[in-house]
C-alpha cells in the first residue's frame, strides 16, 4: 500500500468532478420539487411518492455500480472511464429531466418517472466511480482527508453557482416565453459546464494503488465481507440521516421564502431596500452554501485537533439545535432567518468532507479485517446514503406539503405555512441528531486507523 502525496493541480483536478455533479445535485435538491409542482404541473404528494419510487431503486442500483467499477479494468484504470463516458448522457438526460413535455397530467406523472429514474442512474454511473476514486489516489490518511475537503470545496462551489445563476437564468430564458422554457435553457447550461468538468476530472487524475495480487475478486466474498463490517453499518446510517436533514433544508428553502416569508422591506444603515422573495431565496440558498464552504475549509484543521468522529458527532448535534431554534423565527425577522443559516452551513458543512473521508478509512479497515479489497462496493455506500436521505427526505418533504395543504401557487392555509416551516427546521433537525446518534457507536478513531494503516504498510513490504 503506498502513501502518495497528491499535486495541488491533481486535487483542483478531482475537486472539478463534484462542482459538475453538485450543480445538478442542488438543482434536484432546491429546485426540483418546487419544479415539480409549481412548473411542471404535478401535485406535490404524487412527487413525494415518485421520489420514493425511484430513488429507492436508484439507491440499490448504487452497490450494482460499485461491484462494476471494482471488476472494470482499462489502461485508464478502475474509475476514471465512467467519467469519461458518462460526461455527454449525463448531460442530455440533465436538459430532459427539466424539460416540460404537453402532455395530459398523467402523461407527464410517466415522464416525470422514466426521465428521473434515467437522471439518477447516469447520477449514479458517474458518481460511484468518482466517489471510490479517491481511494486509489493515495493510501495515506491526511491526504484523503485534504482530497475529501477539496472534493468539497467543489460540491459547494458548484452548488454556490447554481443558486446565484439560477433564478436569474430562469428568467433571463423565460422572456418572451414562460418559465417552463426558463427552466429547459438554464439547465442545458448547466450540462454543457458539467460534461466539460467531467472530462477535466479525468484527464487531471491518476489512480495509483491496486487490489492485493492475491485478490480473487469474488462477488459472494466481497458482500459477506460488507455484511461483517460494522463501521459500515453505522457510517451509512449516519449518512442517511445527514443527508435527510440537508435535503429538508435544501427542498423547503423556495417555498418558505415564496410563500412564508414573502416580499420584505428591509432596512439598513438608515436607508430602505425592497427585497422580493426569490431574491431572498437566492441570497439565502448562496449564504448557505457558502458557509457550508467556510464548513469544508475548517473540517481538516478542527479534526486534527479533535478527532475526525467528535468533529462528526458535535458539527450534527450543533445542527440539530440551532434547527430546532429556526423554527421560533417570525418571517420578518429576516437578519435573524440568516444569522441562523450561517451558523447551520458553518456546522452542516464540517460534516460532509468528514464522511467521506471516514468510508476511505472503512475501506482499509475491511482491508485489513479480511486481506481484500473492495473500495468500490465500499465507496458505492456513500452514494447509496446520499440515495436513501436524498430519498426520504424528498418524500417526506412532498408528502408534509399535501398533508398540510399546500396548493401551488396560491396563499397558503395556516396549516400548510406550519407544514412548510417544519419541513426547514425541527423535522430537518431530527435528522441531525439521529446521525448524532449513529456516530456514538462508531469505532475507528485515529489511533485504531494508525494501527491498520502501519500493519497494511508492513504486510505490502
Amino acid at each position: 500500500m503506498n502513501n502518495s502525496t497528491i499535486s495541488i493541480k491533481e486535487k483542483i483536478s478531482y475537486g472539478l468532478g463534484d462542482f459538475a455533479s453538485s450543480m445538478f445535485w442542488k438543482l434536484f435538491s432546491m429546485f426540483l420539487l418546487f419544479f415539480y409542482t409549481d412548473v411542471f404541473g404535478i401535485s406535490a404528494a404524487a412527487v413525494g411518492t415518485m421520489f420514493l419510487v425511484t430513488r429507492v431503486w436508484d439507491a440499490l442500483n448504487d452497490p450494482m455500480m460499485g461491484i462494476i467499477s471494482d471488476r472494470t479494468k482499462t489502461r485508464w484504470g478502475k474509475f476514471r472511464p465512467f467519467l469519461l463516458f458518462g460526461a455527454v448522457p449525463f448531460g442530455i438526460i440533465g436538459v430532459l429531466t427539466f424539460t416540460t413535455p404537453d402532455l395530459t397530467a398523467d402523461g407527464k406523472l410517466v415522464y416525470a418517472y422514466i426521465t428521473y429514474t434515467l437522471m439518477m442512474m447516469a447520477y449514479t454511473a458517474v458518481n460511484v466511480p468518482y466517489g471510490s476514486l479517491m481511494a486509489v489516489m493515495t493510501g495515506d490518511s491526511v491526504e484523503r482527508t485534504s482530497l475529501a475537503s477539496w472534493r468539497f470545496i467543489g460540491a459547494f462551489s458548484g452548488g454556490l453557482f447554481v443558486t446565484a445563476s439560477a433564478n436569474s437564468l430562469v428568467a433571463y430564458f423565460s422572456e418572451g416565453g414562460d418559465q417552463a422554457t426558463g427552466y429547459q435553457m438554464t439547465i442545458g447550461v448547466y450540462a454543457i459546464v458539467a460534461a466539460v468538468l467531467f472530462i477535466l476530472t479525468f484527464a487531471g487524475t491518476r489512480e495509483r494503488l491496486a487490489p492485493p495480487k492475491e485478490e480473487k475478486n469474488s462477488l459472494k466474498d466481497d458482500l459477506k465481507d460488507l455484511a461483517k463490517n460494522a463501521p459500515w453499518f453505522i457510517m451509512l446510517g449516519a449518512n442517511i440521516f445527514i443527508l435527510i436533514f440537508n435535503s429538508l433544508r435544501d427542498g423547503s428553502i423556495l417555498f418558505y421564502f415564496k410563500y412564508y416569508v414573502k416580499d420584505q422591506t428591509l432596512n439598513l444603515f438608515g436607508n430602505s431596500f425592497e427585497a422580493s422573495a426569490t431574491a431572498l431565496s437566492s441570497v439565502y440558498m448562496s449564504v448557505w452554501l457558502g458557509t457550508n464552504i467556510l464548513g469544508v475549509l475548517l473540517a481538516k484543521p478542527v479534526a486534527a485537533r479533535f478527532g475526525k468522529k467528535a468533529t462528526f458527532s458535535w458539527a450534527a448535534l450543533i445542527s440539530a439545535g440551532l434547527s430546532f431554534l429556526f423554527f421560533f423565527i417570525s418571517s420578518d425577522q429576516i437578519f435573524l432567518i440568516f444569522g441562523l443559516n450561517v451558523l447551520i452551513g458553518i456546522t452542516a458543512g464540517i460534516i460532509l468532507p468528514l464522511g467521506w473521508s471516514m468510508y476511505a478509512d472503512i475501506a482499509d479497515y475491511s482491508e485489513w479485517k479480511t486481506g481484500r479489497r473492495a473500495t468500490g462496493l465500499v465507496f458505492s455506500s456513500s452514494s447509496m446514503s446520499q440515495k436513501f436521505g436524498w430519498t426520504l427526505g424528498g418524500a417526506i418533504s412532498g408528502w408534509l406539503l399535501a398533508g398540510f395543504g399546500f396548493e401551488p401557487n396560491v396563499e397558503q392555509s395556516d396549516e400548510a405555512l406550519l407544514g412548510i416551516r417544519l419541513m426547514i427546521s425541527v423535522i430537518a433537525g431530527v435528522g441531525a441528531l439521529i446521525s448524532f446518534g449513529f456516530m456514538r457507536l462508531y469505532k475507528l478513531d485515529e489511533s485504531f486507523m494508525l494501527k491498520v494503516k502501519d500493519e497494511l504498510n508492513a504486510a505490502s513490504e
